[in-house]
């Protein structure tokens, strides 16, 4: 069993995908995604050929946004 946990300071979701080189819960990854798109389409091809570390300085801007009431609750899917 993974003992990672969301990025999300606060967060109880299961590891679900990466956000970089950390990992975030289902609900904050696709929060990451939508944060991605509305950046613009040519956000999710740069994002494809950045370097972990650049993809880091990404999450943790998106990271920034996420506010405390947006957290999902630690309910087993």
């Amino acid at each position: 069993m993974s003992t990672q946990t969301c990025l999300i300071q606060g967060c109880q979701g299961r590891v679900y995908a990466p956000a970089g080189t950390q990992s975030v819960c289902r609900d904050h990854f696709f929060s990451f995604l939508t944060w991605r798109r509305r950046r613009g389409p040519q956000m999710f091809h740069k994002y494809a050929a950045m370097t972990m570390e650049e993809r880091d300085t990404i999450a943790a801007e998106w990271q920034k946004t996420v506010r405390v009431e947006d957290l999902p609750s630690a309910t087993p899917r």
